[in-house]
């Protein structure tokens, strides 16, 4: 009997150990699902934090996308400037400019001697045979065919909103010298992030003005 009754004493303990763990189990998995609730809304928060960082990059505008009139890209011939845009309105030294960066400057050429053609409004860089377009003015018929789209001095802020949404969200105010205050956007010149430079496109009246290549000094 004594044997007996140790046995159902050991028995019943038993029993009672394992009402306590299940117990225990709803509470434990309970925890294990707010962890899990806790990691998938921070894995979330942060998917949704790098989507919008994302989304808030400027758009990348490359040179190679660009034909200016139709024709040129952003960097052609002497003889091609005079096909396409006629004889340079004026022209000007970049020595006597002194401007901090130079597009043609090169170990071997300095740049003494290149000098900026104007012409319509718009200025382009002339080093020998090169030229480069340095601003672009919407006016007196200038155009550009980006990636096919025509753009020209009738396209409006609403217009480029379709091709560049972000920049178009983040559009500013520019004081530029001669034309009062603009409203102005900015590109990236390339997808990496590689220069330092980048692309303004101003705005007067709503409508597209023109577009400047800037760099930093």
């Amino acid at each position: 009997m004594k044997y007996l009754s140790i046995v159902l004493v050991i028995i019943l303990f038993q029993s009672c150990n394992q009402k306590k763990e299940s117990k225990k189990d709803p509470v434990i998995q309970s925890e294990i699902q707010k962890t899990e609730v806790k990691t998938d809304s921070a894995i979330q928060n942060t998917s949704k934090a790098a989507e919008i960082k994302k989304d808030t990059l400027d758009e990348v505008m490359l040179e190679q996308d660009i034909m200016f009139n139709g024709k040129l890209k952003r960097f052609f011939s002497l003889n091609d400037f005079g096909k396409v845009f006629g004889k340079a309105d004026s022209t000007r030294l970049l020595s006597e400019e002194q401007p901090c960066t130079y597009i043609f400057e090169t170990p071997e050429n300095n740049g003494m001697n290149d000098q900026y053609l104007y012409k319509n409004g718009s200025r382009f860089e002339n080093s020998g045979q090169k030229v480069a377009v340095e601003e672009f003015r919407f006016i007196n018929g200038n155009y550009i065919l980006y990636k096919g789209v025509k753009i020209d001095s009738k396209s409006t802020i609403n217009d480029l909103k379709q091709i560049f949404p972000n920049a178009i969200r983040n559009i500013g105010n520019l004081d530029v010298y001669g034309e009062g205050t603009l409203q102005a956007i900015r590109l990236r010149e390339d997808k990496e992030g590689i220069s330092d430079g980048h692309i303004n496109i101003f705005f007067k009246n709503n409508r597209i003005y023109s577009l400047h290549w800037w760099f930093p000094c």
